[in-house]
């Protein structure tokens, strides 16, 4: 009962919606820091925003639908679905409002200086810019316009989610005491922030395509009178409630539950500060939206549309200078890269090192006569990705291409269905994931025939096969041709395609059924390490950790004596410096130019290290409800390569946050101390050129951060 008392008591976790909101936070403190470029500040005030929109559609849409249902059951911090409503709702507001006060008191007046306004107000224009403005509406806007009364015989219409709309009481003229409600949905086929004429020489100004609306909405209805208008926007439940065991076709069940999102529950309603209380009641009773879930908002609503500014020519001292992702040293440009394979193992480190050779690895399979078959899992790619063309190419040259398409990877099923459709019409073999399942992992295997006989070459990631975001997330790579691996690489795509579960697995780990028990038991080897006096050690970095029983476990090895060091850069449900429960563990969370998203793992087994990479957080969704993969760093050069990505991490004082005793986040204290800025050191590592052999690993001194 010890253990239960001190290690899985509800008071030792922090709430996982919370712990998210705090990271939305980390983000939006980029924005409030002043060390940082104009541009980059005013981006993350965007993200923020788009951050929010889906925790709203997802996680807050989840926690409704169980307080619906009657759902009782507490969270791992002892929250009822409602208690954790009312505390994300609080927590929501002070975010919104921490948000809005840094756009209008920070980045609008820092972008006046540099003379570039975002007007929200027809009262501030100049005659001159009026009626550029009113011109522009009568030719661009208001052709694509649809205003939308309601009568007795016009029902309410279908407010599409996040969409800008423009809501409107309206009295027909010569009936002055009926008045009605109408709407006009802001296109999303025009721009959101529209220039205009500035009255600075060399200045910039842009109007808020909704302003531009609302001045000239009496045109929409020429026999009534406007009696006000204010724009308004929704969040609706985007969950799909996809019952995979009664499906026959997933792709068509999928397809048909992506109509029915558009009318999902409405769970958020913003508008503007100071909207007419009437027209307000109105859209809460037509929407059914309770007093709780409306947001006034003081400012424009949806931020997302300043990262459309983050581009803006002539502007180049307010962004960083672009980084260029350096080749992998290991391999040339237009060199065989299976040649380059067998001579070992090569890691590779994205952003900082291009993702060119995953492409190539690909593209050269579909054209190499001696490759017999490419396998591949694919959960998210880019809009126009490459190895979806050298997939299909590959099967059109005859070979034989398994392909496993996420269609429910979320936000990405439309985009996966079309992918999909077009590898079968190319005579790719494609399944859509496994009942009940989603196929997390990152993995594709190459079959070669050559002189020696039949060669696997096996490809291996933290993060998606999508060419686009391998320039934004931090992530890890490793090929190999392993003949360990490349055995377990096959067993994984059996076992995806049939229903063969593997007798044993060779060095892979897969989830959902053997992960959970690998970590649990690396994290107990150290605790009896630690108990029997030797030195425990753990290192660990992921996106989110929530998984009570991996968390318990930590706690345990804490209270043994084992040094823990998350990098964790989302949710964490742990809680530091608990006495004797969680005393030596430091959790930091790293927000930066790049967003941080490989997973690696590091158990010091008694001075035998080691090392995992792979595609699952310390999350129950990755480990029970997933297929993911954990893989070995065995490499001895590519062990310290990836010891000394973590090592930089961990000093990291510049991006860094750091997880307190009360469960807040603070940045490190630099007074007196070298800054390191661990993205920023390892773009300048990419860059120097490898002196000697290009295998080995040479051992990088700390390079300083820019001055703050």
């Amino acid at each position: 009962m010890e253990k239960e008392k001190n290690f899985t008591n509800s008071e030792n976790y922090e709430n996982r919606e919370l712990s998210w909101l705090k990271f939305n936070g980390r983000v939006l403190n980029e924005a409030r820091d002043k060390a940082i470029p104009l541009l980059e500040r005013l981006k993350f005030v965007g993200i923020t925003s788009s951050n929010l929109d889906e925790f709203f559609m997802v996680r807050v849409a989840s926690l409704k639908d169980m307080v619906h249902a009657g759902y009782k059951k507490k969270d791992i911090a002892g929250m009822t679905a409602q208690e954790q409503l009312d505390a994300i709702n609080t927590a929501t507001r002070s975010l919104v409002d921490t948000q809005y006060s840094t756009y209008n008191r920070s980045m609008i007046p820092l972008l006046k200086e540099r003379k570039i306004e975002i007007v929200d107000s027809y009262e501030a224009l100049s005659e001159e810019q009026r009626a550029f403005a009113d011109q522009y509406f009568k030719d661009s806007v208001y052709p694509v316009l649809t205003p939308m009364a309601v009568d007795a015989s016009k029902p309410f219409p279908l407010i599409r989610n996040k969409t800008l709309n423009i809501g409107a009481l309206i009295k027909r003229k010569g009936a002055e005491k009926e008045i009605e409600f109408a709407t006009v949905q802001a296109p999303s086929v025009l721009p959101r922030i529209i220039e205009i004429p500035s009255l600075e020489e060399g200045g910039r100004t842009y109007l808020l395509l909704e302003k531009m609306i609302e001045q000239n909405i009496s045109k929409l209805f020429l026999n009534f009178k406007v009696v006000c208008a204010y724009p308004y926007r929704i969040m609706r439940n985007a969950d799909l409630p996809i019952d995979e065991e009664e499906a026959a076709d997933l792709l068509k069940e999928i397809q048909k539950q992506l109509k029915k999102r558009q009318w999902g529950e409405v769970i958020r309603l913003e508008v503007e500060e100071g909207i007419d209380k009437e027209l307000l009641d109105i859209l809460k009773e037509k929407l059914n939206v309770k007093d709780e879930d409306v947001y006034a908002i003081n400012g424009p609503l949806d931020l997302t549309f300043v990262m459309k500014l983050y581009d803006l020519a002539g502007c180049d001292d307010l962004r960083y200078k672009k980084y260029q992702p350096q080749r992998v040293p290991q391999i040339e440009p237009g060199e065989d890269i299976f040649a380059a394979i067998r001579k070992g193992d090569i890691l590779m480190h994205h952003p900082y090192q291009t993702f060119d050779p995953v492409v190539d690895f690909i593209r050269q399979a579909s054209l190499d006569p001696d490759v017999l078959a490419i396998k591949q899992t694919l959960y998210r790619v880019s809009g126009n990705s490459p190895i979806i063309a050298s997939l299909a190419q590959a099967a059109e040259n005859g070979k034989q291409v398994f392909v496993l398409v996420e269609l429910k990877a979320r936000f990405d099923e439309e985009h996966n269905i079309v992918w999909a459709k077009k590898l079968e019409q190319s005579g790719c073999h494609v399944i859509y994931g496994l009942v009940g399942l989603k196929t997390h992992s990152k993995i594709a295997l190459v079959v070669r025939r050559e002189e020696v006989g039949i060669r696997r070459y096996v490809h291996l990631g933290t993060g998606n096969y999508n060419d686009s975001t391998a320039k934004l997330y931090t992530d890890c790579g490793i090929f190999t041709c392993s003949e360990a691996i490349g055995e377990d690489a096959t067993a994984v795509f059996n076992m995806l395609s049939g229903y063969s579960e593997p007798l044993f697995w060779n060095r892979l780990v897969v989830a959902p059924l053997w992960l959970r028990k690998k970590f649990l038991k690396l994290i107990g080897r150290e605790t009896k390490n630690a108990r029997e006096g030797k030195e425990g050690k753990i290192v660990a970095k992921m996106n989110s950790l929530c998984d009570k029983d991996i968390i318990a476990a930590l706690y345990e090895a804490s209270a043994a004596g084992v040094k823990i060091d998350l990098v964790v850069r989302g949710i964490c449900c742990l809680k530091v410096g608990i006495p004797g429960i969680s005393e030596t563990i430091q959790v930091r969370s790293i927000v930066g130019n790049f967003l941080e998203h490989s997973r690696i793992f590091y158990f010091y087994n008694d001075g035998q290290p080691e090392i995992y990479m792979g595609s699952a957080d310390w999350m129950p969704r990755n480990l029970d409800r997933r297929v993911e993969i954990l893989f070995p760093v065995e490499d001895e050069e590519i062990q310290k390569s990836v010891c000394h990505i973590l090592d930089v991490e961990l000093a990291d004082n510049v991006k860094a946050h750091i997880l307190n005793r009360e469960g807040e986040y603070e940045k490190v204290d630099k007074r007196g101390k070298v800054l390191i800025n661990s993205q920023d050191q390892f773009c300048k590592e990419a860059k120097v050129k490898k002196q000697g052999g290009k295998r080995k690993y040479q051992e990088r001194v700390f390079i300083p951060a820019e001055p703050m």
